[in-house]
């Protein structure tokens, strides 16, 4: 297999989200995508790809795509074939997304909207036949939204993108840079589950054929948050928020935790 990825491993690499020293963690085979487990889809390619584990905050990464451009990943991985391995991805994901949203937000609607690696523009679109008046898309793998926004929104929303980030502390601050003081980011992405110490890279999401090339705990997306002054809370292990106060069209769904949480190094709100 002719490619660009690079299959040496580092002794130690800086972590992503806390700047903590990272050891090698594990390897799994290029090919390891999240579908793996229902059925096979490619064979074996050759290439390794290790992943490092912060001692600290525990995330999980893999240098190998750091260096890539963006026409190297449409090459590798954002090919005709990544539907394949993430069926999902045109309809499916974003249009379950948007009623997720009309239904978080059946009451009161943020007035501008983003939706960021939104893909073909699905989810903004079934938005704006529910009733929200501007919702836009923004995806620089996709030429026609791949020009990023000059307006700033009162609430972005980011699904299934951060796990594919290089550079997740770039892509936390250009959203913030998005959004507007009081404006809200609702994003996702699946933190390691509690058993992370057994499974290891077996785990079906450390998948770099789909492009996961960062996994996340809370504690690691905590410390993304921290420089961009930031509260992180969370519905459950795949939904987040993050915001600096609570816009009027949140205040239903995000309240204060008392002291006690904050002693417990608990997000500074609770997510109903």
């Amino acid at each position: 297999m002719e490619t660009g990825l690079q299959a040496v491993c580092a002794k130690n690499a800086r972590c992503k989200c806390c700047g903590v020293l990272a050891f090698p963690y594990g390897v799994v085979d290029f090919h390891k995508n999240c579908e793996i487990y229902r059925r096979r889809i490619f064979d074996v390619s050759g290439v390794p790809i290790y992943y490092f584990r912060c001692p600290q905050c525990r995330f999980i990464f893999t240098t190998a795509f750091d260096h890539f451009t963006h026409e190297d990943f449409r090459h590798y991985v954002y090919n005709q074939e990544y539907l394949l391995i993430d069926p999902d991805y045109q309809e499916a994901r974003p249009t379950g997304n948007a009623a997720k949203l009309c239904s978080l937000f059946a009451d009161a609607k943020p007035r501008r909207v983003l939706d960021y690696g939104g893909g073909h523009g699905v989810l903004a679109q079934v938005l704006r036949t529910s009733g929200f008046s501007q919702a836009e898309t923004y995806d620089p793998f996709v030429p026609r939204y791949s020009a990023r926004p000059h307006d700033r929104f009162d609430c972005v929303v980011c699904f299934e993108v951060v796990e594919h980030a290089t550079d997740p502390a770039t892509v936390f601050a250009d959203m913030s840079d998005l959004l507007t003081d009081s404006g809200l980011i609702v994003f996702s992405t699946l933190v390691q589950p509690t058993d992370i110490d057994s499974q290891g890279l077996n785990w079906w999401y450390a998948a770099p054929r789909n492009g996961h090339v960062s996994l996340y705990t809370k504690a690691s997306l905590a410390k993304l948050a921290q420089p961009l002054g930031f509260n992180l809370g969370s519905f459950n292990e795949s939904y987040h928020v993050l915001f600096r106060e609570v816009p009027d069209f949140a205040t239903h769904f995000i309240r204060p935790l008392g002291p006690s949480a904050e002693q417990e190094h608990e997000p500074a709100v609770s997510v109903a």
